[in-house]
């Protein structure tokens, strides 16, 4: 049971999960769960002035929320529980400081000290949260993820090693669920074999929450948000969107790459690797049973099952006579951007030029120089990408026209059908796609 951060952002939040963690007891849950909501952020925004040498003012922006955390414990614990949190928030504090200090002098590498810095939400929430079980009587032990799921010195976005982390994850987790107890423990955060804080990236929580269900087997990974699972389109767009009661791996996967929030396709491959279901429920509504992703997808008439977008994205054509007629134009290209590490999310092809598409401008200028080498470049800001999912898609007859005749007056500038059978990407301008959003919706969920 894997819990967001807007589920435990205050003491209501906090009593509800233990609520929801008591119902599911007799089925020996782990509970893990993000920081608090902001926290994250917060200590990112202390880590950026502490390099700027602004210490004591990256310090103190952070006592709010030691306050936020102390309210909970002093609503939600008491005696032991509560003294036993409060002696690890003041170590948090001290080492916080530390960790600040030594950024602003640089006496570690940045991106280790980040790591170690932004991983004490986690710690903190999560002791907080094995302290408010007990107080309800439930059997809680705090353990530390850090000492579970081993990864590699990817500092920011560590990668697992998958082995030595499911037997330790065994070796820790499986003789406190024989004996009755209730794991918990921060997502996010884990360890290099050296023993360094790394990170897993965005959507690390719901990553550690699956990486420990594939180790132990279990029946279902649960994913709690502050939605009722995986809607038929962004509902700040479309306040009819709805929920799906089932999604396969492959479309969550595609809905997840291309912008629907609520997971992350990384999130996703443990649980594929071990056939294991996930569900995404609601915290604030826990009676709602959600959106289940399952290893296949369901045969429904709806072909379309959710339409998804992602804002900021840039478009790259590369134009090039070379390119008519040779080999390794495409290789060439592709390796500019893996030395750059930078991603690409579409890719069309003519016989002469390459147009993709880019979420991720940080290393644009680097990558437009070496391009400029083997062709002009163009580059369209400003873009969005909208991707339409359902099983079957490319094997359905008249989805695209269907598509595309409600947005034949906007422009669309590129197309990818047929990589995937469940999903038809396109880019149109950003400021036109929650119009196109919003026409999809209602040719495919409302007409």
């Amino acid at each position: 049971m894997k819990f967001g951060g807007t589920s435990v952002q205050g003491a209501g939040e906090f009593a509800r999960v233990a609520e929801i963690v008591s119902s599911e007891k007799e089925n020996s849950p782990v509970v893990v769960t993000s920081a608090m909501a902001k926290v994250t952020d917060a200590l990112l925004n202390a880590f950026e002035a502490a390099k700027k040498g602004e210490v004591a003012a990256a310090f103190e922006s952070l006592q709010p929320h030691f306050e936020r955390h102390t309210k909970v414990s002093e609503k939600l614990t008491g005696g032991a529980g509560r003294e036993s949190f409060q002696t690890e928030l003041d170590y948090a504090r001290e080492e916080l400081n530390d960790l600040l200090v030594r950024a602003s002098r640089r006496s570690l590498p940045l991106a280790m000290l980040k790591d170690a810095v932004v991983s004490y939400g986690e710690q903190l929430s999560s002791r907080l949260l094995a302290e408010v079980l007990k107080a309800k009587n439930l059997n809680a032990h705090h353990a530390d993820a850090r000492r579970l799921i081993v990864t590699d010195d990817e500092y920011g976005s560590a990668q697992p090693i998958w082995d030595e982390t499911e037997r330790l994850i065994q070796l820790e987790l499986q003789p406190l669920l024989n004996n009755g107890e209730i794991p918990v423990l921060g997502g996010f955060i884990a360890a290099s074999r050296g023993g360094e804080t790394t990170v897993l990236g965005r959507g690390g929580s719901d990553y550690s929450a699956a990486l420990i269900g594939a180790a132990l087997k279990a029946r279902e990974i649960q994913i709690w948000t502050d939605v009722t699972g995986v809607l038929t389109c962004d509902p700040r767009i479309c306040p009819e969107a709805r929920t799906l009661k089932t999604l396969s791996y492959e479309e969550a996967a595609e809905l997840a790459y291309f912008g629907a929030k609520v997971l992350h396709p990384k999130t996703i491959q443990p649980a594929v690797d071990r056939q294991i279901s996930v569900r995404v429920c609601n915290s604030h509504q826990p009676n709602e049973r959600g959106t289940m992703i399952l290893p296949q997808a369901q045969t429904t008439r709806r072909k379309v099952k959710s339409i998804a977008y992602k804002k900021g994205i840039t478009i790259l054509h590369i134009t090039s006579a070379r390119m008519l007629g040779a080999y390794g134009f495409m290789s060439a290209i592709f390796q500019i951007f893996e030395r750059h590490r930078t991603v690409i999310d579409v890719v069309t092809t003519s016989e002469v030029s390459v147009s993709l598409t880019l979420d991720n401008t940080d290393a644009l200028e680097a990558v437009v120089r070496d391009l400029q080498r083997i062709g002009t470049v163009e580059i369209e800001p400003d873009q969005a990408v909208v991707c339409v999912v359902g099983s079957g898609l490319r094997d359905t007859s008249g989805v695209a026209s269907q598509i595309f005749a409600a947005i034949s007056d906007i422009n669309v500038s590129l197309i990818s059908h047929g990589a995937s059978s469940v999903n038809m990407t396109f880019v149109v301008r950003e400021a036109v796609v929650g119009e196109v959003i919003k026409r999809l919706h209602t040719e495919f969920f409302t007409n």
